[in-house]
């Protein structure tokens, strides 16, 4: 595994989120309950991005367009295209679920790894 250091601690305050490029790709930090998550900026169901998503009390961030949902620390999905209402389920059938890709974290030095 690659650590890559990516901002320094101060520009993810608490609750706060910053979209960075790492090795060609847009990861979504999140300081979440004092936890550092690195995860993939794209919704696997369409690649919509999810930096202005929820964070819901149990740990998962929710997708603004489909509201699909995953484990900030596995990346597992814990709801699949739930919406918009009556058609959610169909639109969910175009991609087949599959988890959100996540990065570990570290805090060092003052500023925040990613590992690749």
């Amino acid at each position: 595994m690659n650590w890559i250091k990516v901002i320094g601690q101060d520009e993810l305050p608490p609750n706060g989120r910053k979209v960075v490029k790492v090795e060609q790709r847009n990861i979504l930090l999140l300081n979440h309950n004092n936890q550092v998550f690195a995860v993939e900026n794209s919704c696997p169901h369409l690649k919509l991005p999810l930096q202005k998503g929820k964070i819901t009390d149990d740990g998962a961030i929710v997708c603004p367009f489909h509201r699909s949902a995953f484990d900030l620390t596995s990346g597992n999905p814990t709801e699949w295209t739930p919406f918009p209402p009556g058609i959610g389920k169909v639109m969910g059938m175009i991609s087949k679920e599959k988890g959100l890709s996540v990065f570990p974290t570290r805090v060092e030095e003052g500023s925040i790894w990613v590992g690749m």
